[in-house]
């Protein structure tokens, strides 16, 4: 067994688990991932939660009580999200500690139905960081056009974020600026900056899919060289921004006030398409100060078989951005692309939110005291 996941840390890779639930918790595994395959941060998604809840009896106490006490559906899901992301963020604080604060993450997120509502989200995160009441959250916000003042506001109050459903260059870039704004509010407020932390969630995986569906469409042999390249050209790319945004004169000033990088997070790692390398989302993103968050899957077929080869993103800029013009050469529209996967990743979050809602609201009615 190499020990390919320890070879990933060493490079600078921070190492996160894309799941949780109140079993992998209580059975003590999310300690043993943490122990054995340096995992040091926790990202979680209301998919993450639907199907967590859905699944086995490990909710039913809380659910019985939150029936008892008459609650709404919409708090009973966040009295048990949140417990869920305490519980973990206790196990990671270890970790927290250990790291000065980057790592022993946990990240929760906000009403994604409250994806284009500015103020909604602002007091959303407000509200899910004082219920959790872990130094070591993350609330996550999405990059939508409503989501980026939301995010210097959350920043400004001194409350660290995970900036999530970044997929073009363009938005990521806005996304920094966001970031870096929140960061010179929180300073006017006497705030330290050294305890603010944040990362930005570029997604990888879901860009392959979404191309190559336009890439098979065309069907021709130019077309078809250019499979599976997006995603990874389009995450090289924004390392490149994030290189050139956090050398800026803007972000010295900060970082000489104690103020800490917006790490990227390579989001969205797992493979789609089986004709592709199990790891190559893990492999092919390898660079300082990143943060990769994997499904379990993707977790153990690394540590199995992944081939880590150092940074695997120097050097790469010029080919990526010719890799990306070759796709506008045949018409496949960038700007198209990221705009459906955006919509589409608010729609599929919403979604599961909705789900969320009803398979919570039937365990509450299932559970529920007999009346009298």
């Amino acid at each position: 067994m190499t020990d390919a996941l320890k070879r990933l840390s060493d490079e600078g890779v921070a190492i996160w688990l894309d799941d949780l639930s109140r079993k992998r918790i209580t059975s003590g595994n999310l300690a043993e991932l943490i122990d054995q395959q340096h995992v040091v941060g926790v990202t979680t998604n209301p998919t993450i939660f639907q199907k967590a809840i859905s699944q086995g009896d490990g909710y039913d106490q809380q659910v019985s009580d939150l029936a008892a006490r008459r609650v709404t559906v919409e708090e009973a899901i966040r009295m048990i999200t949140t417990a869920d992301v305490r519980d973990a963020a206790d196990i990671l604080h270890p970790v927290f500690e250990a790291t000065g604060g980057q790592d022993g993450r946990v990240s929760i997120e906000v009403d994604p139905r409250l994806a284009h509502n500015t103020k909604a989200t602002v007091a959303e995160a407000r509200q899910l960081a004082w219920l959790v009441d872990r130094p070591n959250t993350l609330i996550k916000i999405p990059a939508t056009h409503a989501g980026l003042p939301a995010i210097t506001e959350t920043i400004a109050n001194g409350i660290s974020v995970n900036v999530t459903l970044i997929f073009s260059l363009e938005r990521y870039r806005a996304v920094m600026d966001a970031f870096i704004t929140g960061l010179e509010k929180a300073r006017e407020k006497g705030l330290d900056l050294s305890k603010i932390h944040s990362v930005a969630s570029f997604f990888v995986s879901r860009v392959d899919t979404e191309i190559d569906k336009r890439i098979d469409a065309l069907g021709t042999p130019e077309a078809k060289a250019l499979r599976g390249k997006a995603g990874i050209a389009n995450a090289r790319l924004a390392y490149q921004a994030y290189e050139e945004v956090f050398s800026s004169d803007r972000w010295s000033a900060l970082e000489n006030a104690g103020a800490n990088k917006q790490r990227p997070l390579w989001a969205s790692t797992g493979v789609k398409d089986p004709a592709y390398k199990d790891t190559m989302y893990v492999e092919e993103l390898v660079a300082p100060n990143t943060v990769n968050t994997m499904p379990e899957a993707t977790l153990q077929a690394t540590e199995d078989h992944g081939d880590i080869r150092g940074n695997a993103i120097a050097g790469t800029y010029e080919q990526a951005s010719a890799d990306l013009d070759a796709l506008e050469r045949i018409g496949i529209s960038y700007d198209d692309v990221v705009q459906v996967l955006e919509d589409e990743g608010v729609d599929k979050f919403e979604a599961s939110w909705n789900d969320l809602l009803k398979s919570t609201e039937a365990e509450l009615e299932r559970l529920a005291p007999a009346e009298g």
